[in-house]
């Protein structure tokens, strides 16, 4: 993997007819994520966070601007975790999972997957008789099981419980720590942000742009210390109070 250089001079929704019916998304926003980085962005509800998720991953090329991903020729596999599971309710967990192989389903990986996020005993279960938490893990195994080159997590953990969240959170740690990618994560949550990534991007209200580029220096061995996760927060909100305001 090369890497992903985002350089966005403008997106816009609405009618080009009636100026008083356009809204801004996006203006000259522009960063590079390095391979294998593991980068949370953080920003209030509205600012574009999906939409330039969906633009990384192909699904909206109505902007004004470049996004390169990939070397030249090479096209990078990318993963999706969507805010909600979208599984498909007549399909079981398995599946679910296996929908993602265009060819013959790579039964071992599976496994360990559904190992790895504690699911082998409900491979065989229908979604609806799946805690929210159990289909959210079921939904970043599919994503990982694409084994992907980019993955990105569209606030994956959003209304799970602080304990189910924090579960969820150290499995995902442990398949990334298995197999690092890059990984573009969005979240409200700055404690979450602190202890999952290698870097923070802050986001202004729309137009988005980059408000703040941190880097997290907390050594992996030590993110489930939640003290350091706390010292590392009240710090960055001392000496980036421009900050505040976006969480």
């Amino acid at each position: 993997m090369s890497d992903i250089r985002i350089s966005i001079a403008n997106k816009v929704y609405g009618s080009t007819q009636q100026d008083d019916q356009f809204h801004h998304a996006i203006a000259e926003l522009n960063f590079t994520v390095h391979p294998d980085q593991f980068v949370c962005l953080v920003g209030p509800s509205g600012c574009g966070k999906t939409t330039l998720l969906n633009m990384i991953a192909g699904l909206d090329s109505h902007y004004e601007g470049q996004i390169d991903v990939g070397r030249s020729g090479i096209i990078p596999s990318i993963g999706y975790v969507f805010q909600n599971p979208r599984l498909l309710p007549w399909h079981s967990v398995r599946q679910n999972i296996e929908l993602v192989f265009a060819g013959q389903p790579k039964t071992e990986l599976i496994d360990g997957l559904l190992d790895s996020m504690q699911l082998r005993d409900v491979e065989h279960q229908y979604p609806e008789r799946l805690s929210l938490g159990m289909q959210r893990r079921v939904s970043i195994i599919r994503a990982f099981a694409v084994e992907a080159d980019i993955l990105l997590m569209d606030e994956p953990f959003v209304s799970l419980d602080a304990p189910t969240a924090r579960q969820v959170r150290s499995l995902l740690y442990s398949l990334w720590q298995q197999r690092p990618h890059t990984v573009l994560f969005v979240t409200h949550d700055l404690r979450e942000a602190i202890a999952l990534a290698d870097r923070l991007i802050f986001l202004s209200p729309s137009p988005m742009r980059i408000v703040s580029d941190i880097g997290v220096d907390i050594a992996r061995d030590q993110r489930h210390d939640e003290s350091r996760i706390e010292y590392f927060r009240e710090q960055l909100l001392r000496h980036h109070p421009e900050i505040d305001g976006l969480l």
